[in-house]
């Protein structure tokens, strides 16, 4: 069963999300909470899978709220997925910085919402492809300076996990890194896993914020 806390300050809109997921055999809503900080609190105390947080709300908003529970230890195995109406707003690359796994915008079909629900679930590509070159064209065309932190904890990735951060950076998935390294599926996975673990990232989202902060890649590079 997934557990999942909805935080928005939008009555109608968690009713809504409540209704759909309601209808699935294997989810639950265990929880819902009309601001961040009560989201925070709900997430230490219900331990959900997900938790979908609506990024803009008064009081603690959802930027705050993801960085509140991707610092807790305990929190670890929640993943927040950040809701917004605008799609690639300015707040959604700071968001994944501060440590969501993803996100949806709330116009999102019902089948596609429920997919991203249970692709969450599994801690798989939080990011799709296709979410992840939006998010690349759109923000990384203007990132900041290469942090000497970030160049630093390069020198702790093999090349072959060097190469693979490189290519989830360019919102590509497991198979087709696979099929650019010469390697299989698993061995691509093995490589991205193990890349996440030494930079302590929780999520494809985050190895992609680490890629382009870090100088590994560039927009230039890729022609964005």
């Amino acid at each position: 069963m997934i557990r999942v806390l909805l935080v928005d300050d939008q009555p109608l809109i968690r009713s809504a999300f409540r209704a759909l997921l309601d209808m699935e055999e294997d989810i639950e809503v265990v929880g819902e909470a009309a601001d961040g900080g009560q989201g925070v609190a709900l997430a230490a105390e219900l331990l959900p899978d997900i938790a979908m947080v609506d990024v803009q709300m008064p009081g603690v908003d959802g930027i705050e709220a993801t960085r509140r529970i991707a610092a807790d230890p305990a929190l670890s195995g929640v993943h927040v997925v950040i809701l917004t109406n605008y799609g690639l707003d300015e707040y959604v690359f700071e968001a994944l910085r501060a440590g969501a796994a993803g996100f949806l915008v709330k116009d999102v079909h019902p089948e596609d919402f429920l997919h991203s629900v249970r692709v969450a679930a599994r801690g798989d590509a939080l990011l799709a492809p296709s979410i992840t070159r939006r998010l690349i064209d759109r923000y990384v065309a203007r990132p900041p300076a290469p942090g000497a932190g970030s160049r630093s904890r390069l020198g702790e990735l093999t090349n072959r996990e060097r190469e693979a951060v490189t290519l989830v950076a360019q919102g590509i998935s497991n198979d087709e890194i696979a099929a650019r390294m010469v390697i299989s599926p698993l061995t691509a996975k093995t490589h991205v896993n193990r890349a996440m673990t030494k930079l302590g990232a929780r999520d494809r989202a985050q190895l992609v914020v680490f890629a382009y902060e870090s100088g590994l890649v560039s927009p230039a590079r890729h022609g964005l």
